[in-house]
């Protein structure tokens, strides 16, 4: 292709999608030099063409913006269900969402069988307390089948004024008939990290979504646990975690490493090929570490999840994740739109693809439910009961020896894996004590 030629269809190419002359030289300059194969004239052509017929001869009227950006929208959905065109609102959303406040119902979807499938509610939202629970498939909103529906058009309906309502019609595994749910949509404040002393010397690090302050603010609430007392063991919770900014993701995982790789990216472009390594700084300072997760965990937690277990450094309970290991860059187009494409993979320390397949736990545990009454019997014998029995050899406990720690009754009856993540934390945290001693 001569540079007359090129210059030519680089005027028509910016004009048509709207984004600065600057910018597609930038593009050219870049092909150029990757020697990447030239773009594909006759077709070009031919997508030219059908738009100036169908500006001319469609019934309607049609803005050339609503065409090109139709374009795209049909361009990107063949891709890959993550690619996606942001109009101006959306791209506005999406920065609002990665920095903690937007306005809607607080649930993380994407793409399945051409209907939107829920992938995790965000804590304390009115998806959460609506009962919304990772793998619902949504059929309808309000009275719009999402069918064939992009994303970002599904995303964008979801979303509005604080205030109003929205039904959604879900399909959930095992429910006879679908349901129908109606929200009210609020200002969305994500609270990425939650943090308490599960019992004295254990605490608890909640994660639920992926912010560019997440470390920080992860770091701060493990100053709080701190100052209640020594621990002895952590629980970092990142069940119905969707992900969020990659290096959010890093930082925190850094804050529980020493050295080596967190993750790595490949891809085909220029700079997706990256390693992602730790820094010294255990916040921990090595003490027994239990990472929960479940198939809402996706993307951002999935990299945590799998650099701690590829390290040993924790192990990690409950269900195998999401599956979502790709990474989505963010391509603004200069008129306040832009291009989410799909440009590299996810890959753990030791070399695993979470893509499709995500991490699969160590301790694999359902999240059962726990009857408040068990059946037990309050009057069951024992050998202490026995007439006559044998004393214990060496006597009757010493008033200073240490009682075993109890958990509560309420904690398997509200969160079994929670309970049972627990209690490996206690084993863990005994069994590293042995080997002190």
């Amino acid at each position: 292709m001569n540079a007359a030629t090129r210059h030519g269809l680089a005027l028509a190419l910016s004009f048509l999608a709207g984004v600065s002359l600057t910018a597609v030289h930038a593009v050219w300059a870049e092909k150029d030099a990757r020697t990447e194969p030239q773009l594909p004239l006759d077709e070009l052509r031919a997508f030219a063409g059908v738009l100036d017929t169908v500006r001319q001869d469609y019934v309607d009227p049609v803005k050339d913006q609503d065409l090109v950006e139709n374009a795209i929208r049909g361009m990107l959905s063949n891709l890959d269900p993550h690619s996606a065109f942001l109009d101006a609102e959306a791209f506005q959303d999406l920065q609002i969402g990665t920095s903690g406040e937007f306005g809607g119902l607080g649930i993380e979807v994407g793409l399945e069988n051409g209907f939107i499938k829920v992938i995790a509610p965000i804590d304390d939202t009115p998806a959460q307390r609506a009962g919304i629970r990772p793998g619902d498939l949504i059929i309808r909103l309000d009275d719009t089948s999402v069918k064939g529906m992009p994303l970002a058009d599904a995303i964008q309906r979801m979303r509005g004024k604080p205030n109003t309502s929205i039904t959604l019609t879900i399909i959930r595994e095992g429910a006879p008939k679908p349901l129908t749910i109606k929200l009210t949509r609020e200002v969305i404040q994500v609270r990425s990290v939650r943090s308490r002393l599960l019992e004295p010397g254990f605490g608890y690090l909640r994660i639920t979504q992926f912010q560019a302050r997440t470390a920080e603010n992860l770091r701060q609430a493990l100053q709080e646990l701190e100052q209640q007392g020594e621990l002895r063991g952590m629980v970092l919770d990142l069940r119905n975690n969707p992900g969020g900014v990659l290096n959010g993701a890093v930082d925190v995982a850094n804050n529980f490493l020493e050295d080596g790789a967190i993750v790595e990216t490949k891809g085909r472009g220029n700079g997706s090929d990256q390693v992602f390594k730790a820094t010294p700084g255990d916040l921990l300072k090595g003490m027994p570490l239990v990472v929960l997760v479940n198939g809402g965990s996706a993307s951002a937690s999935e990299i945590v999840a799998g650099a701690l277990q590829d390290h040993r450094r924790a192990l990690i309970l409950g269900e195998r994740t999401f599956g979502k290991g790709s990474v989505q860059t963010i391509l603004p187009l200069g008129n306040g739109t832009a291009l989410k494409l799909t440009t590299a993979r996810y890959y753990t320390p030791n070399g695993r693809s979470i893509q499709a397949d995500g991490i699969k736990p160590d301790i694999p545990l359902k999240p059962l439910r726990v009857a408040a009454d068990q059946d037990v019997d309050p009057d069951l014998i024992k050998e202490a009961d026995l007439s006559n029995h044998l004393r214990e050899e060496r006597g009757e406990p010493k008033s200073d020896d240490a009682p075993a720690l109890k958990t509560s009754d309420s904690l398997a009856q509200d969160d079994y894996q929670l309970y049972e993540a627990l209690n490996l934390l206690k084993g863990m945290t005994l069994l590293q004590d042995r080997k002190k001693s």
